[in-house]
């Protein structure tokens, strides 16, 4: 397990920091290796939370590059521009979305035909090494206090989705300032319909 920080002068913060595990590696290393893309933009896609925004800003700060993030929100003759700029400027532009295309419906053709052309890079869901990290991570920002066993019970229990691991942490919340035991934690999701498997073992 990695992590890439924001660069100094950013806020030193866990917020900074993007964790790296086998989900999300390679579009880890091809973001390094932006100056191989075949052309000067790229598209970054990832599910809800899966801190796509943040590893586009690690991207954008170290290389000098652009970001257009929730491209798939915006206007298609915006997205159009910021491609064809990035080509004439030399300079990396990475395009965030949700998803690609045909997911992310794009009607206008010459964007249709841009994107295609740019290297993909997705996000998938949390891995097994992952999620338990993430879910340090949501706990830390809740003031919640979990041991290590609490925390590995939860990580085979709950869906996996960044989403899923944000909710658990919001239905603990009224535990922030306790130490969590397995039974509370149990009882508590359970009540929230969050735990995909209630087996004890």
């Amino acid at each position: 397990m990695t992590q890439l920080r924001l660069p100094l002068g950013m806020p030193e913060a866990r917020e900074t920091e993007f964790l790296v595990g086998e989900s999300n590696v390679r579009a880890v290393h091809q973001l390094e290796r932006w100056a191989t893309w075949p052309v000067r933009s790229a598209l970054l896609v990832g599910p809800r939370k899966s801190g796509r925004s943040l590893l586009a800003r690690v991207f954008a700060a170290k290389s000098g590059g652009r970001i257009f993030d929730d491209a798939d929100r915006a206007k298609e003759a915006d997205v159009f521009h910021a491609w064809n700029e990035a080509q004439q400027e030399r300079r990396p532009l990475l395009i965030v979305a949700e998803a690609a295309p045909p997911h992310w419906p794009v009607k206008l053709p010459d964007l249709r035909s841009r994107l295609a052309a740019s290297p993909l890079l997705e996000l998938g869901p949390p891995d097994d090494v992952l999620i338990p990290q993430l879910i340090e991570r949501a706990f830390e920002r809740h003031l919640i206090h979990a041991r290590p066993d609490v925390i590995a019970w939860l990580a085979k229990r709950v869906e996996r989705s960044h989403i899923a691991i944000l909710r658990v942490a919001d239905a603990l919340e009224a535990e922030a300032g306790h130490r969590l035991s397995i039974p509370v934690v149990k009882a508590a999701l359970a009540a929230s319909g969050l735990l995909t498997d209630t087996d004890e073992s």
